[in-house]
């Protein structure tokens, strides 16, 4: 007959199965808020993203992501695994906001430029207002593009970075990983996107 597992030993793994279980059901945050305006475009998922440097050292970050374009502003926030906001970045013809979770308050014209503030990375917020719909940014020009059995967009060039678009729904993509190499280090986003997001 076998023996039963020590009380400490149950609590221990019910209190493991209940702390895996918050953390895989807090990691996508909410869906922002929007007017429900025509054209109105959101999608809500998880980013992971990995930086690895020339010496050997990496640095990795994961959490959730919900962006919101209303075609006039876009704006995306960043969470934690746990689900509370990191960062919003929005931005406007010529102008973008970063809102750090300290109260940090920055302005600039370049949305990459506020990401990398928030997360050590640079990260293409500006290009994903068209690759999170399957499209290619009107600028700069794209190259090496590619495309699946039914012509949408699955991989290409643009703007410094390597991209590959998959597992599309009538919204765009739903899995997008891009690719940076910099001078002394290679930078990897990972976006996923819920489903019936």
């Amino acid at each position: 007959m076998a023996r039963r597992a020590p009380r400490w030993l149950q609590w221990r793994v019910a209190a493991a199965t209940l702390l895996c279980g918050a953390l895989a059901g807090c990691v996508t945050p909410d869906r922002i808020a929007g007017t429900g305006a025509h054209g109105e475009f959101s999608r809500v998922g998880r980013f992971a993203l990995t930086v690895n440097q020339d010496d050997g050292r990496q640095n990795a970050l994961q959490g959730g992501f919900s962006w919101l374009d209303d075609g006039r502003r876009y704006v995306l926030d960043l969470t934690t695994p746990l689900g509370s906001t990191q960062a919003r970045v929005e931005g406007r013809p010529g102008m973008a906001t970063l809102d750090k979770a300290d109260g940090t308050h920055l302005q600039a014209s370049d949305p990459d430029a506020l990401a990398q503030d928030a997360l050590g990375s640079r990260v293409p917020v500006s290009g994903l207002r068209d690759w999170l719909r399957g499209r290619l940014a009107p600028q700069p020009p794209a190259q090496d593009v590619q495309r699946d059995d039914q012509q949408r967009v699955a991989a290409f060039q643009q703007g410094g970075w390597s991209a590959r678009l998959s597992r599309y729904d009538d919204l765009g993509p739903q899995l997008l990983v891009l690719e940076r190499r910099e001078a002394d280090r290679n930078i990897v986003l990972r976006l996923v996107v819920t489903p019936d997001s």
